[in-house]
């Protein structure tokens, strides 16, 4: 009888780890070993994103927002396209806002943006969610990096480096390049010259070599450095 407990009790211990070992993550859905409720990148985003969302206590959240951006008009009948923000919300998300409207300024031109690009950074900025595509982030790495919005920044990096292949190899390159961004650069020179052979036919690298002949120079520099 002893015996038989004891090969229960042995079994549930057993059962119990094997559980904590192979636990869903709720947020990705993935197995992680732990018993956190989420894995340790999903919860390292989170984090992030609570940080991200965090309020500054110098200024009131007044009832209506009391800052209006502008966009590139693009064409637009009616000239620029406009959207509003409080003036906290900005200043918790941007280090860059938060000097601007220090200076009690109430309207902010972001002419990086095209219209649907101001509507998607405003809901971000006060979400933390953004539904990304190449365009847009490209646009949005570029903004995020001038006022300092860290997190956007991150988001935007990660998307086009996971994205990346060798069809879009060299545009992202050359985005890269454009904003200095050694992530994306390093990512992209891996897809290049893992596919140079296939790529050095296409028009894409024929109109890189006549536009940034030094950047076909670096293709190069990595491609024999990696044989």
């Amino acid at each position: 009888m002893k015996m038989k407990l004891h090969v229960v009790e042995i079994s549930s211990l057993f059962l119990f780890g094997f559980e904590h070992r192979n636990m869903k993550c709720i947020s990705c859905e993935g197995k992680y070993d732990g018993d956190a409720g989420a894995c340790k990148q999903c919860y390292e985003d989170l984090k992030a994103k609570v940080a991200f969302l965090t309020m500054s206590n110098e200024y009131p959240l007044t009832s209506w927002p009391d800052v209006v951006l502008s966009s590139l008009d693009y064409g637009h009948p009616d000239g620029p396209v406009k959207d509003t923000a409080h003036t906290v919300v900005l200043a918790s998300r941007s280090p860059v806002f938060k000097a601007i409207l220090e200076n009690e300024t109430k309207e902010i031109d972001l002419y990086e943006l095209w219209p649907q690009g101001l509507g998607a950074f405003v809901r971000y900025l006060y979400t933390a969610e953004i539904c990304l595509d190449q365009q847009l982030a490209r646009s949005l790495l570029g903004v995020a990096k001038k006022y300092q919005v860290h997190h956007l920044e991150d988001l935007c990096q990660k998307f086009l480096v996971s994205n990346l292949n060798w069809d879009n190899s060299l545009a992202t390159y050359t985005f890269g390049h454009d904003h200095n961004d050694k992530q994306i650069i390093d990512a992209a020179l891996m897809v290049i010259t893992n596919n140079l052979e296939k790529l050095a036919s296409s028009r894409e690298y024929a109109e890189l070599k006549e536009s940034h002949p030094q950047l076909v120079i670096e293709i190069y520099e990595r491609h024999f450095a990696s044989l």
